[in-house]
């Protein structure tokens, strides 16, 4: 079909553009009752849907594309987005009901690759960085803080949210993400979308659901046993919903059990719907959607991104549809009570965002600077320290700093997550410069950084290019630093090894001198053949826009490291449920629910670092672990103590054990402290149930059977260091239950 401007006739969408020429709608607005924001979003909602045509509540499903696109046959974004951004659905300015403004997110307030000016936003590390600190309340911080920029830039639904489990360790996109276990994905997105919102605006959870790879992505089949996804990515989603309430669920490209996730009514509406009781709006990924009425019928609320699908769907075809009785007045009656519902829940209607400036004020960003860099220190992972290499001292002689473009910046993800720092990219011009990239570097560079830290020492760069020459000025340092990156993006899958020769190259350099110092920015974990070699790792994934500063803090002490895997580092590829590269059309997941390290425990693997594993400058030393059985769970008391010298922040894991399971054991608490030396703190975990059950389908429903369970409280996955039974009786969990 060819797509013009022309092409988005009929009425419904020639009545979105006209609404859309008039701002401000919430301030034109007739006194009504649903602007009442003492009266609960439901009866609100139904005030409203009873005052609307048809032809409005059409207009709330349909969502363009906010940016110029000129491979869609020229298309032009309506007059009303926000430059540059993600999407648009038109205001309807006699009803009161507000245009709905729409960022790419997860790290901040990104900009589409076409815009002619990029925003220059503030960028959190990762979500798979804010993950591994473990740490909930960092995780609600970094929402608000990109949050705030969003509704400063004029947005008030951010797309952020990406909760997928890392099933394929080299999927492009898992820098997203928040890592294999679904208990501390769910919980950590799920705290970052709690912050966006509290700005008044709404956050998305996504990609809805078992979207695990980027090859293929649009019409790969996820084949998995229904039970099995209950307890494993869908748990994950379960989680977040319920800890960050989202205002929308994106969906995803990928079919599930040969649907399109879109179209797949036991996603959208058995399970989300019926299941979970998910009272707001389903949107589609940006091209996901296929039909009209069957996407409708499943559970599809708002289509977004044209012209990105082949057809506008929920346009012109879907108003036929309702005139031909394909999709009933019920259901989009449903619809957009679903998307009116996440508008008013999240104060989209009480607390209307007004101006769009593309600059924001120097003092926030400088508040926010300070939020990220927070991030950054407490999402590092110390993964090994020989010989205590580090922290650095400050009166350290000779540094010789290698790779990396450490003298330039820190390494960014790309695809439409891509947040354009202040002061524009530090490395331009590297290819693709253009989808999926650009290849971008945030300009805090740790060179600059660590030269403030030490700025009586001999300091020395070499970009690594030559390993013969690295290698040689390596020899004589006190202290050897190689950054190694690896960028991956959205649309593609990546190797798990390093590119550009950057392992010989760290094999060479810790040749000439062990005492080298391993600074990895990837996007999820990757190959270390070198690590017997080298006398530290640091993992720090993609550390944000303060990035350089926050390495350069670990490195000297200034911060304690007190992130821990939130995936496991394999030590070959062997090692993985599918060691080829992923496929294209079906995927059959046959490892079911035993995810990540449960499938190391499973099969009796060791991996070059264990989920959950972090070192800290300081020690810490677990006693007197008790468990009980309490309220149909397991309730576990122990106290930690910081036995070292230095302040820190331990993470007690608490993980459970059962017969019939996918896997040995489950993480099934967790939690972040921090404790000056010699400090001691007693704590209570309490495990979610569900994380003590299996999924049965025949009854829809939880199941723990009775006997006896081990809890094990441990630093990582295979550290654990007290073990004590506990007996539990049979217990049937509805499957709506929410803690």
């Amino acid at each position: 079909m060819k797509l013009r401007r022309d092409a988005l006739a009929g009425s419904l969408i020639a009545l979105g553009i006209a609404l859309a020429a008039t701002p401000a709608a919430a301030q034109q607005a007739p006194a009504a009752p649903w602007m009442n924001a003492k009266i609960p979003a439901d009866e609100r909602v139904q005030m409203l849907l009873a005052q609307m045509t048809e032809d409005e509540k059409l207009t709330l499903v349909f969502g363009y594309f906010g940016t110029d696109f000129a491979p869609k046959n020229g298309y032009k974004a309506p007059a009303e987005a926000r430059p540059g951004s993600a999407g648009y659905i038109p205001a309807i300015p006699r009803l009161g009901i507000p245009a709905q403004w729409q960022t790419d997110a997860g790290v901040g307030v990104a900009t589409q690759g076409g815009a002619a000016r990029k925003r220059e936003r503030t960028a959190l590390p990762s979500g798979l960085a804010t993950t591994a600190s473990w740490d909930v309340t960092l995780a609600h911080a970094g929402g608000a803080m990109i949050g705030a920029e969003a509704r400063a830039s004029g947005f008030n639904v951010m797309l952020a949210g990406g909760v997928n489990l890392m099933r394929e360790p080299r999927n492009g996109r898992n820098f997203e993400y928040g890592g294999e276990d679904p208990l501390l994905a769910g919980t950590m997105v799920g705290a970052q979308i709690a912050g966006i919102q509290s700005n008044h605006i709404i956050s998305t959870v996504k990609h809805y659901a078992v979207n695990d790879q980027e090859t293929d992505r649009d019409t790969g089949n996820s084949i998995i046993d229904q039970a099995a996804a209950r307890m494993s990515d869908l748990l994950a989603f379960q989680i977040a919903i319920e800890k960050g309430d989202p205002g929308s669920v994106m969906c995803s490209y990928n079919r599930v059990n040969g649907t399109h996730a879109c179209e797949n009514p036991w996603l959208l509406t058995d399970v989300l719907r019926r299941d979970w009781g998910y009272k707001g709006y389903v949107m589609s990924d940006w091209g996901a959607t296929h039909s009209t009425a069957p996407a409708a019928n499943a559970g599809l609320d708002q289509d977004s991104g044209f012209p990105f699908d082949k057809e506008p769907y929920f346009g012109a075809p879907l108003k036929a549809a309702v005139a031909k009785g394909e999709v009933s007045k019920a259901r989009l009656d449903a619809m957009a009570g679903a998307i009116l519902h996440g508008m008013f829940a999240n104060g989209l209607f009480d607390k209307p965002v007004t101006e769009a400036p593309m600059d924001l004020a120097p003092a926030m960003l400088a508040a926010h600077a300070e939020v990220t860099r927070k991030d950054a220190e407490g999402g590092a992972v110390l993964l090994q320290n020989q010989g205590a290499i580090l922290p650095l001292s400050p009166a350290v002689k000779k540094i010789v700093v290698i790779g990396g473009r450490a003298d330039k910046g820190v390494l960014a993800g790309s695809g439409s997550s891509l947040v354009y720092p202040v002061g524009g990219n530090a490395v331009p011009g590297l290819k693709p410069t253009g989808w999926p990239g650009p290849v971008m570097y945030y300009p805090d560079a740790p060179l600059a950084a660590i030269r403030r830290q030490a700025p009586n020492a001999e300091l020395v760069f070499d970009g690594g290019g030559d390993t013969g020459s690295a290698a040689k000025l390596a020899k004589g340092a006190d202290v050897v630093i190689v950054f190694a990156t690896q960028w991956a993006s959205e649309s593609f899958d990546v190797k798990l090894s390093l590119d550009d020769n950057q392992d010989k190259l760290i094999a060479a350099v810790a040749k000439a001198n062990p005492k080298t110092v391993v600074v990895l920015e990837t996007g999820g974990p990757v190959l270390t053949p070198w690590r017997g070699q080298v006398a530290g790792i640091l993992a720090t994934w993609y550390p944000g826009t303060q990035g350089g500063s926050a390495i350069a803090n670990l490195l000297f002490g200034k911060v304690n490291p007190s992130g821990h895997l939130p995936a496991s580092f394999p030590a070959s590829l062997d090692q993985l449920p599918k060691p080829s590269e992923p496929n294209k059309g079906d995927t059959s997941y046959g490892e079911g629910a035993t995810v990540g390290y449960k499938w190391y425990d499973a099969k009796g693997l060791t991996p070059a670092f264990a989920f959950g594993h972090g070192l800290s400058y300081t020690s810490f030393d677990y006693a007197g672990l008790a468990a009980k059985a309490a309220g149909g769970t397991v309730e576990a008391s122990f106290t930690v103590k910081n036995s070292g010298a230095r302040k820190g922040k331990a993470v007690p894991q608490l993980y459970v054990a059962g017969s019939g399971w996918e896997a040995p054991k489950r993480l099934g608490a967790f939690t972040k402290v921090a404790l000056a030396p010699g400090e001691a703190k007693k704590l209570t975990l309490t495990v979610d149930p569900r994380l003590l059950a299996t999924f049965d389908t025949a009854s829809n429903s939880w199941k723990i059977a009775g006997g006896t369970y081990q809890v094990m409280l441990g630093t990582s996955a295979k550290d654990i260091v007290a073990t004590v039974p506990v007996t539990l009786e049979a217990r049937t969990i509805a499957v709506g239950w929410r803690p």
